[in-house]
């Protein structure tokens, strides 16, 4: 099950369709679909978890926690509204489209994919691109 929360004022619109939409992915993948969190935040709020659980004293726009159990995905998602919104700026992209890669990101690493060298984020870009263009 997909389950979004809200940790700031941002409200999706269209929760059936991006539930949905993850779901394929998931299934694309071989996986199947466990309990998906996903918690949209402030910076602040994701910054308290960057420096609590990973010791990093830096901003970023996604933060997931991986509790799958063999193939089945299950997950905490947290993602930074205005860390999106800034990124949707800095790379000339709808913040809509921004928003669904990093959610998609954060799947595709309990799915196996890194992004810490060069041919890692290629793939990972790669797939991103692939499942954005199915939504």
């Amino acid at each position: 099950m997909i389950n979004f929360h809200y940790e700031t004022d941002f409200q999706l619109n269209n929760e059936g369709s991006l539930s949905g939409w993850v779901t394929s992915v998931i299934h694309s993948e071989g996986y199947k679909e466990g309990e998906i969190n996903y918690i949209f935040c402030t910076d602040e709020y994701l910054l308290q978890l960057n420096l609590e659980f990973l010791k990093h004293d830096t901003l970023t726009d996604i933060i997931s926690f991986d509790y799958s159990v063999g193939k089945q995905i299950n997950g905490d998602i947290y993602i930074s509204i205005e860390r999106v919104a800034d990124n949707a700026k800095d790379f000339d992209v709808d913040f809509a489209i921004e928003l669904q890669r990093v959610m998609v990101h954060g799947i595709l690493h309990y799915c196996g994919y890194k992004d810490k060298s060069i041919a890692d984020m290629e793939l990972m870009r790669n797939k991103e691109d692939q499942y954005l263009d199915k939504l």
